[in-house]
């Protein structure tokens, strides 16, 4: 390599080095850059988390996510400082801050730093998301999950509900959302016979999406294989009926991993070459934080940070490709140390730390289910599992407890004193939590603190796409479609399937709520989006409006 080759491969690694020491705001980056996006969640984490796993399943290496470690977000919602996911995600999906339980709508108080404040009379309108607004600009779309699919952060990238729990209205605007890919559980809510479920999770509009989605047109997967064998999208695999197992605890032959999902949704995704967008979230981090269970959780971040291994490397091959990471809050306040370390600390080697829970074969949660089917083989399901020794006071604790949920809290706190663990909560905290980016162009790199509804907003500006103007696109309020002379009606005769009636000029047009047609003339007509009912006011796509003359 010559002299002036060798210099300007230098200046060109300093100029990098030196966009990233500055920082890189919102407002340097280039519109544009990135033709695909794969936005990666670890719901619950911290710091703490990564932390730990690393020296537990990575012996202090470094992590996949590690290298794109460029700054913090601040997780608050838009008047409360901890947040839940509902409203957490909805401002990493629309890039708008909102309120306890709301999902893809705006809020009606908007105190705190950073908040947009939505105009009068547009307080619980649905905002659009990355996801709605890739697809409006014809890209692939799709979502991975191990919750049910229908939980809150996979629902603020896909709908629209002023409840998180509404699984009617959620599962149906999925349904209807023409997804090209969805993977992950929830079987038993798109069912029409969920009589079991809690009252608020039920399908209470007497439809049956799983029959909906076959008569849309998607190809239905239930297993490994059955994922592994496809070779197009418009697919929903659904691989559990509630939650996916924990990855310590499935069955490897026939329940995917987050990282399998996520390589066969952008093998799938990939093939659209108006390049697609990917929300991929390792559901469980947060629900081992809730349940103080240090094997689940420390398992359950190493198995994402394997579908971000996934992400990168496809990112590396195809330079056109942004890769973001960072969850939605905090969950358990999880710390490496405890009251009882509070004055030997400097002396514990990391060993003292990790090495029961390196004994670990499986999580917290299914031993605990293994132990509440057979106590008298406590001690040894608790040895052969975990790895844990259990006292004489801790199998007495679990022999006068009928509970399969306090055999689990019992097991959890067992293993957090023996690593020396300490938690604070069994609800969500409120700090910073870190921001990883990766793209081919660290000039294009976010960095800094920056609030976690700028994070849709940056990924927005990287696909060269408008949220407000995808917002007005897909959602035109039912105010403004009376001031355009057309005739509204709403029949909430039936209060789970309302009706909505527009009429211009004699003729009537019939849209219904959480679905992606009219009736007209006896004829049905798709269009792109969904129709959007917040108890108030209704929604439709500008597309479906057009038609209407």
């Amino acid at each position: 390599m010559s002299k002036m080759k060798i210099k300007l491969v230098t200046l060109t690694a300093f100029l990098a080095m030196t966009a990233v020491t500055q920082g890189v705001q919102l407002k340097d980056v280039k519109p544009g850059f990135a033709k695909n996006v794969i936005f990666l969640i670890p719901d619950g984490s911290s710091s703490t988390v990564s932390t730990l796993t690393r020296a537990v399943y990575n012996d202090g290496e470094s992590l996949n996510i590690d290298e794109m470690a460029s700054g913090m977000v601040k997780t608050y919602n838009s008047d409360t400082f901890i947040a839940d996911s509902a409203p957490a995600g909805t401002a990493l999906a629309t890039g708008w801050k909102t309120q306890d339980k709301l999902i893809g709508v705006k809020p009606k108080a908007a105190t705190l730093n950073g908040a947009r404040v939505p105009e009068v009379g547009d307080e619980l309108a649905p905002a659009a998301s990355v996801l709605e607004a890739a697809k409006l600009d014809g890209k692939a779309v799709g979502i991975v999950a191990t919750s049910e699919v229908l939980h809150a952060t996979p629902a603020d990238f896909t709908t629209h509900s002023i409840h998180r729990n509404n699984y009617s209205v959620i599962g149906e605007q999925q349904v209807h959302q023409n997804l090209n890919v969805v993977f992950g559980g929830g079987k038993s809510y798109l069912k029409k016979d969920n009589a079991t479920e809690a009252n608020s999770k039920k399908r209470t509009d007497g439809e049956d999406m799983l029959e909906s989605l076959q008569a849309n047109g998607y190809n239905i997967v239930q297993t490994l294989d059955e994922m592994k064998s496809l070779n197009k999208d418009f697919v929903w695999g659904l691989f559990a009926e509630k939650d996916m197992p924990y990855d310590l605890d499935r069955d490897k032959g026939t329940t995917p991993s987050l990282a399998e999902m996520t390589e066969k949704a952008i093998e799938l995704l990939s093939k659209d070459k108006d390049g697609f967008f990917l929300m991929v979230e390792g559901s469980k981090v947060d629900w081992a934080g809730h349940a103080n269970n240090p094997i689940a959780i420390t398992s359950e971040y190493a198995a994402f940070d394997k579908a971000v291994g996934v992400a990168l490397d496809y990112a590396k091959k195809n330079s056109d490709t942004l890769v973001v990471a960072v969850t939605d809050h905090g969950t358990g306040g999880l710390s490496i140390g405890n009251l009882k370390t509070s004055y030997n600390y400097p002396e514990l080697p990391v060993d003292v730390f990790t090495k029961d829970m390196k004994k670990a074969k499986f999580t917290e949660v299914l031993t605990a289910e293994k132990i509440s089917k057979d106590k008298a083989n406590t001690k040894s399901l608790a040895k052969e599992m975990l790895g844990l020794d259990l006292t004489t006071e801790e199998l007495n604790m679990i022999e006068k407890t009928q509970k399969t949920s306090e055999i689990e809290t019992i097991l959890g706190k067992a293993m957090s004193e023996r690593a020396h663990l300490g938690w604070t909560t069994n609800g969500h905290t409120g700090e910073d939590v870190p921001l990883y980016v990766y793209t081919s162009n660290y000039a294009n790199q976010l960095t800094g603190t920056v609030n976690n509804s700028d994070i849709a907003l940056y990924i927005a500006k990287a696909m060269n796409l408008d949220l407000d103007k995808a917002t007005d696109e897909l959602f035109v309020s039912g105010k403004k479609i009376k001031d355009m002379g057309i005739e509204l009606d709403i029949d909430s005769t039936n209060k789970f399937q309302p009706v909505f009636k527009l009429s211009k000029n004699g003729k009537q047009y019939t849209f219904h709520e959480n679905k992606n047609y009219y009736e007209t003339d006896g004829k049905k007509v798709k269009f792109n989006g969904i129709v959007v009912f917040n108890g108030k006011e209704v929604f439709i796509p500008n597309a479906a409006i057009k038609d209407i003359k």
